[in-house]
């Protein structure tokens, strides 16, 4: 973690979060274990410490909707002391009642879905948009984490798919019930350097805007050095779509900050 903080502060943020993929129910290679957790938050404040009046550091987690049980908003994630916490989904259940990643790369993504849900695109983003629909009406979390990030890999394996109706209706709906909560939106610029594409993507930054929901722009890097890879470009983009201001969390709090380029 520290490297990821010495990157941060020499690119010039004043602020940044640490934000581990929380710890599931079952064991996986990308998320933190239970039994580090507090490792985990031992860490974050030594470094706090270290570089206090260098920068100001924040303990967070990418906490998985996956079900009434396991998402941001049960009593073991709420009890942590963290700062913040970003609600996510990558997993949903098969037919069969299997657990499948959608966030797989473009194959893996194509294998999954002819071999869990026999080529039924649809039927999987539906159960995405409902893992994500349940999410938010569960809360538990500060920002919404990369939303609709399944058009990537949905759009590989049937261009033009999320301009269907169908998917417009998902989709669009979702941004609605989001502005109704009075929920941030993180802008993700993971993807900008590899695909050239934001979650949510660049073409629905008017519609959030008009929706009146506030975003908070975010690198979601695993590498140090790409701790503000696309952020500018987001920035821009945001700005050009009738943006004026973006969430950052300074002094313990989540503030409106005036976007200056």
């Amino acid at each position: 973690m520290e490297e990821f903080v010495k990157s941060a502060i020499a690119t010039g943020f004043t602020a940044y979060g640490v934000s581990s993929h929380a710890p599931l129910p079952f064991p996986t290679h990308w998320t933190l274990e239970r039994t580090k957790v507090s490792a985990y938050l031992r860490e974050i404040g030594a470094l706090k410490e270290k570089y206090a009046g260098q920068i100001e550091l924040y303990a967070g987690m990418e906490i998985d909707y996956l079900n009434e049980e396991q998402n941001p908003a049960n009593e073991y994630f709420q009890g942590l002391p963290l700062d913040y916490r970003i609600g996510s989904v990558h997993l949903v259940y098969t037919d069969d009642g299997e657990i499948i990643d959608t966030d797989a790369g473009t194959e893996g993504f194509a294998l999954l879905l002819r071999d869990y849900f026999q080529g039924n695109l649809r039927r999987l983003v539906e159960r995405y948009y409902e893992a994500s629909m349940r999410m938010v009406e569960a809360g538990g979390f500060d920002f919404i984490g990369h939303a609709d990030k399944i058009f990537y890999n949905a759009e590989y394996c049937e261009p033009g798919v999320t301009e269907q109706g169908w998917y417009k209706e998902l989709r669009e709906g979702l941004f609605r019930r989001i502005a109704e909560k009075g929920l941030m939106l993180e802008i993700n610029t993971k993807a900008y350097l590899s695909k050239g594409c934001f979650f949510p993507a660049r073409q629905h930054f008017e519609t959030i805007r008009r929706l009146g929901i506030p975003v908070v722009v975010n690198s979601d890097t695993h590498f140090p050095e790409l701790v503000n890879a696309g952020r500018r470009e987001a920035l821009e983009l945001l700005r050009a779509s009738g943006f004026t201001s973006v969430c950052e969390l300074h002094r313990g709090q989540w503030m409106e900050v005036e976007i200056d380029l």
